[in-house]
């Protein structure tokens, strides 16, 4: 069996003798969105370091812990945290925790990221719906032998992110009078931000905001067919758009302002997902 195989089962062989419930939506929880994780119910938590192949997260902002519950009333398994190529991790253990997912019979995924905005309309503290992603300076998670048991070696990347969600996210926000911008995001590794010059290019390509992570998520959720709700939390205006020098504090003080309506927003998002 492929090596990634071995170490993907191991840990969702511990994940399930360690959890009670079957999740049917999987959350990966951003920079500074990790408050989302303490409203679930009747949580079980799991510390990354004690689940097999899981590294330990490494940035501020990120819990490090895995917690099955419910949310909205339905059944969850959130991460606190995620794994970030720039932290010297490969694709391969970056987007793992997806497989894992996928290896537990889970079908829905929401990412949430920080993100710095470029389009005009996304200024610090705005929600954003992730349409769609340039993932140019993404290494591919799908690269070399392909784990043919999620999908095929070629798979389609139209609708990575689901629009049947994105309306189900416009719908919760309008119900709770918070605003909700929307984009493209692009994807770099960082972990220097972008520079100015970097940002007038991917605009003019058709970028709306950009972040370090979530990318190699989707990628790989949508070879493992499942279905994808991207959220960013705008943080800041990218470099060039602002005088503001970026700082990672900024990124956790914006997140930590906004923490009320994205946790509103995401338990309202959960309790109108489809059955």
């Amino acid at each position: 069996m492929n090596e990634e195989m071995i170490k993907i089962n191991e840990a969702a062989s511990y994940i399930r003798a360690h959890i009670t419930i079957q999740p049917e939506i999987a959350i990966i929880l951003g920079s500074g969105l990790g408050p989302l994780g303490d409203e679930i119910e009747n949580p079980t938590i799991i510390d990354y370091k004690d689940i097999p192949h899981f590294p330990v997260s490494t940035v501020v902002g990120h819990a490090g812990k895995l917690i099955a519950g419910t949310l909205s009333g339905r059944p969850v398994l959130a991460m606190q945290g995620r794994f970030h190529y720039y932290e010297g991790h490969e694709m391969n253990v970056v987007t793992r925790p997806v497989r894992v997912f996928a290896k537990l019979g889970i079908h829905y995924l929401i990412v949430t990221n920080a993100a710095g905005g470029i389009k005009e309309d996304l200024n610090p503290g705005t929600i954003a719906l992730i349409t769609d992603h340039l993932s140019y300076m993404c290494p591919s998670p799908l690269r070399g032998e392909n784990l043919d048991e999620f999908g095929p070696r070629f798979k389609d990347m139209t609708e990575v992110y689901s629009q049947a969600l994105g309306k189900i996210a416009k719908e919760a926000a309008q119900e709770l009078n918070i605003s909700l911008g929307e984009g493209v995001y692009a994807y770099f590794r960082g972990p220097q931000y972008e520079s100015p010059a970097e940002i007038r290019g991917i605009r003019a390509v058709g970028a709306d905001m950009v972040g370090m992570s979530t990318v190699p998520e989707a990628i790989v959720a949508r070879h493992c067919d499942m279905e994808t709700l991207g959220l960013s939390l705008i943080t800041n205006k990218a470099a060039g758009l602002s005088k503001e020098e970026l700082s990672h504090t900024e990124v956790t003080a914006i997140a930590k302002q906004q923490e009320t309506n994205m946790v509103a927003l995401a338990k309202r998002i959960i309790a109108k997902w489809p059955k």
